[in-house]
């Protein structure tokens, strides 16, 4: 069995604290890097992230807070990437020490957009890291619910099901089941693309499309995905499985989705830029469906529900004519 002596979390936002709140059921020397000091000081005081699902109660005699990100990394084993896929790249930057010895998960369910890369592929071309030393943490499961300590079922892909295994073992507890995979590339994909079909799930329901069109929608995204992860990555996996299905799902139709509610805000009306603002949080979706866009551009899948969202988000199409061309799509 696969044993690391040290974990960190790499990132500040709401996944972030709820995998630290996660692993602090079961560990008592939790590493975590945030840039924000000020953040830090709240932590160490009051128990609790002040910007981000403040609600979690966290220890902070389990926890070595830094904002400096090498000094937390030299001393892991076990780096868990939860950073938005947008800034991912100039965090990774400030790092001087290698990445190629360490088992490095992405919670981040993004693509680097300058590179149309998934993470665990970037990870391995830029950093040298091995496709076995790579993991993917994926859900269905929302931060808020686990600061809520409601029963939640978190995936752990890798190459290396022992390492999976261990790091299963580090998070399972009373509100917190897990599955293993082997599937890091269909499970991270999976990740990314759910995000975009949130957007389309939002925009509908602010244009008062109701929950039957939803039901088809929902059924037509995982198709999508299933053409999609089939065709770039082509090995034998259940679409149906949680890391999938129950992961898109749950994207499209929760209250905490930010990719919904970001989608929600574009059909009534507000620009991108307006609604990056009031939500105050990255919807990983807008950023995705460009890159899935112009990846799908070398394959050439059919993938309608991509192409609405990129053509409102990035083409300007109104959200009325655009979904409704695309329901005459859907069957």
């Amino acid at each position: 069995m696969a044993n690391f002596q040290k974990i960190a979390v790499i990132g500040g936002g709401s996944w972030a604290t709820a995998i630290v709140k996660m692993l602090s059921e079961n560990r008592d020397d939790i590493l975590w890097w945030m840039r924000n000091s000020e953040n830090i000081k709240h932590i160490k005081k009051y128990g609790n992230n002040p910007n981000y699902i403040s609600a979690a109660e966290l220890d902070p005699n389990k926890l070595t807070i830094s904002d400096d990100l090498n000094e937390i990394v030299e001393q892991a084993d076990c780096l868990i990437l939860a950073v938005p896929s947008a800034f991912l790249r100039s965090v990774l930057k400030q790092m001087d020490c290698s990445l190629k010895d360490k088992f490095v998960i992405s919670a981040v369910k993004g693509i680097i957009a300058e590179k149309n890369r998934i993470i665990g592929e970037y990870l391995h071309n830029k950093f040298e890291v091995p496709y076995e030393n790579i993991g993917v943490l994926t859900g269905p499961c929302h931060a808020e619910e686990v600061a809520l300590e409601r029963l939640s079922y978190l995936t752990i892909a890798c190459e290396d099901i022992e390492k999976a295994e261990w790091f299963a073992e580090q998070i399972n507890c009373r509100y917190i089941r897990t599955n293993i995979s082997e599937d890091i590339f269909g499970t991270e994909i999976a990740a990314v693309l759910k995000n975009v079909f949130a957007i389309a799930s939002g925009i509908c329901h602010s244009l008062g499309y109701g929950d039957n069109f939803q039901a088809v929608l929902a059924s037509n995204s995982i198709r999508e995905i299933k053409r999609f992860v089939d065709n770039v990555h082509p090995i034998k996996r259940d679409i149906k499985e949680s890391a999938y299905l129950g992961d898109l799902l749950v994207t499209m139709y929760s209250q905490f989705s930010r990719n919904r509610t970001f989608g929600n805000m574009i059909g009534k009306g507000y620009s991108v830029k307006s609604a990056q603002l009031e939500m105050n949080m990255v919807a990983e979706g807008y950023y995705a469906v460009k890159c899935i866009k112009e990846i799908n551009d070398e394959h050439d899948i059919d993938m309608p529900i991509t192409k609405a969202v990129y053509n409102i988000l990035y083409e300007k199409i109104s959200p009325v004519i655009e979904m409704r061309l695309l329901s005459d799509n859907l069957n």
